[in-house]
């Protein structure tokens, strides 16, 4: 992988903040699944689907659950909901503790489509290992996790 470096602040601009030191690695993750996921012959996801696939539990989640957790409305996780199910990524099932309402869980396809996202993370972390030196990656990593695991989100 060749990395490109930023290019400097400008003169008199303050350093970046954390903010844009999370979000810059983030849209490159972002960008590294995508493309990695259309080449698997997943071409028909867009970034805006991920979140179905980190959020939702291995049994199966609520479409409402799934909303809460991703810090959106019920109508934009229907959205998404809709689309990977007529793509076949997700389906709706009873949710066997109460009737009313229902499940949204993976399929196989939905399986493979995380797979490939899983394979492709691996690859991202060992080429940020090799940049920065596998300690200070994983003291990164352990920073990040403790800061997710202390500020509670999914």
């Amino acid at each position: 992988m060749t990395v490109k470096p930023l290019p400097p602040a400008p003169v008199g601009r303050p350093p970046r903040m954390i903010g844009a030191l999370l979000r810059i690695p983030f849209q490159e993750t972002v960008r590294r699944i995508h493309e990695d996921l259309v080449r698997a012959g997943f071409g028909d996801l867009r970034p805006a689907h991920f979140v179905v696939f980190q959020l939702i539990d291995p049994g199966g989640a609520r479409q409402t659950e799934l909303a809460e957790r991703a810090q959106i409305t019920k109508q934009s996780m229907g959205y998404l909901v809709d689309y990977l199910a007529g793509a076949g990524y997700v389906e709706r099932v009873p949710d066997p503790r109460d009737g009313r309402a229902s499940l949204v869980r993976l399929t196989a396809r939905g399986d493979a489509v995380e797979r490939a996202a899983r394979a492709s993370l691996e690859r991202l972390e060992g080429e940020w290992a090799a940049l920065l030196g596998p300690a200070r990656y994983a003291a990164l990593k352990r920073a990040l996790t403790e800061l997710s695991d202390t500020i509670g989100q999914v």
